[in-house]
């Protein structure tokens, strides 16, 4: 059992790193950012709507025994990340000066991502209880369906208003959540159904209110034509990287 324990741990160490991706871009010039930035925010929206529409809720409907109670979930989700949306914005009003700038945006895409996170740490803490193979398995998944997703994301965060670094530094201790999941599954030595039953759904929400409310509206700033087809494109990579996925689950 101890095996299993190391196992798991080191798992969920290297999915939280995938998150320091954003090193990358550390590397390019701010003005280059800037220029293609609308580009990686498009694949947000592709990569998040991917996520849950093709893994988040298929998977939440297979497992569960009350198809509504899984759809009041979802829309649930979608409710308190409006409802977050808006005691950010009224917070936001009152902020110093130093902090004026973010925009809550980037503080919900790191809640949702959170959220994510701890259910990725249940599930691969459950997948190492069935068998170390199982486990290794469903960690090569996650981490697949996590590298586009982490782009997005830090995307997402140094368009709200944060430096690079801090972005990343953010969008580092939104992943290491995944930890937390890992030690209540552990703790609980059980399966994650309860637990992701309850917050799969509920991370879909987030995810479809973040990509539709915010990333979209976004993106329609820009009327440049070539640009506008290009952001089209990107969506559609992002969801294409998210049902590719599916063949490698």
């Amino acid at each position: 059992m101890t095996t299993i324990y190391i196992y798991a741990f080191i798992s969920v160490a290297v999915v939280s790193l995938v998150s320091l991706i954003g090193v990358f871009f550390l590397s390019l010039r701010e003005e280059i950012l800037k220029k293609y930035v609308f580009i990686f925010i498009s694949l947000a929206v592709g990569a998040l709507l991917g996520d849950a529409f093709i893994h988040l809720i298929p998977e939440t409907f297979e497992n569960s025994l009350n198809a509504n109670l899984t759809s009041v979930l979802i829309i649930i989700g979608i409710l308190i990340f409006f409802i977050l949306e808006k005691f950010l914005h009224w917070h936001h009003h009152g902020e110093d000066a130093e902090d004026a700038h973010i925009h809550p945006m980037g503080k919900l895409i790191l809640f949702s991502d959170g959220i994510h996170n701890f259910v990725d740490g249940v599930i691969i803490g459950a997948s190492f209880l069935v068998s170390v193979p199982v486990g290794i398995a469903t960690t090569i998944a996650v981490i697949l369906h996590e590298i586009p997703q982490e782009i997005g994301d830090f995307a997402v965060l140094l368009h709200s208003g944060y430096t690079k670094t801090r972005a990343l530094w953010l969008n580092f201790l939104s992943a290491i959540s995944s930890i937390l999941g890992l030690i209540v599954i552990l703790v609980l030595n059980q399966t994650e159904e309860t637990v992701a039953l309850c917050l799969l759904p509920i991370a879909a929400g987030g995810f479809i209110y973040v990509a539709v409310a915010d990333l979209i509206p976004e993106l329609q700033k820009t009327k440049r034509g070539w640009y506008s087809v290009m952001q089209i494109i990107t969506v559609i990579i992002g969801v294409g990287l998210m049902l590719v996925l599916t063949l490698l689950e």
